[in-house]
C-alpha cells in the first residue's frame, strides 16, 4: 500500500455501510461503490471485509437481505437497513463524531 493510500480504521467498515444503505437498498458491489465515491478513492473497501461485514450487519439483525436483478441483469443480492439498523446507524454516527471531535482536539494542540 502506497503512503498516500488511507487505510479504513477498525471499527469504521459497519458505519460506512450502515450509511450507505441508509441511501436505499444496495447489492453489495454498489455499496463499495458508493464508499468509494463518497470518498474521492480514499478508502476502498476489499470485498472480503465488504462481505462480512455485511453478514455480521445481517446477523445482528441490522440489515435484511432479499435476492434480485442488478443493473447488468446479474442476480444479486440486494441489503437495506432495518429499522434496528437506522438506529444503530444513529448511534454510531454520533458515537464517531464524538470520537473524531477529541481526536482533532488533540492534534490541534501546540
Amino acid at each position: 500500500m502506497a503512503d498516500t493510500e488511507l487505510e479504513l480504521m477498525q471499527g469504521t467498515l459497519d458505519l460506512l455501510v450502515l450509511k450507505a444503505l441508509s441511501w436505499g437498498p444496495r447489492h453489495g458491489y454498489a455499496v463499495a461503490q458508493w464508499i468509494a465515491d463518497r470518498t474521492r478513492d480514499e478508502l476502498v473497501v476489499e470485498d472480503g471485509a465488504l462481505y462480512t461485514a455485511l453478514h455480521r450487519l445481517r446477523a445482528r439483525g441490522w440489515v435484511e437481505s432479499e435476492w434480485g436483478r442488478s443493473e447488468s441483469n446479474r442476480t444479486a443480492r440486494y441489503y437495506q437497513l432495518t429499522p434496528a439498523g437506522r438506529k444503530q446507524l444513529a448511534i454510531r454516527v454520533s458515537r464517531w463524531e464524538r470520537y473524531a471531535a477529541a481526536v482533532a482536539r488533540v492534534l490541534r494542540t501546540a
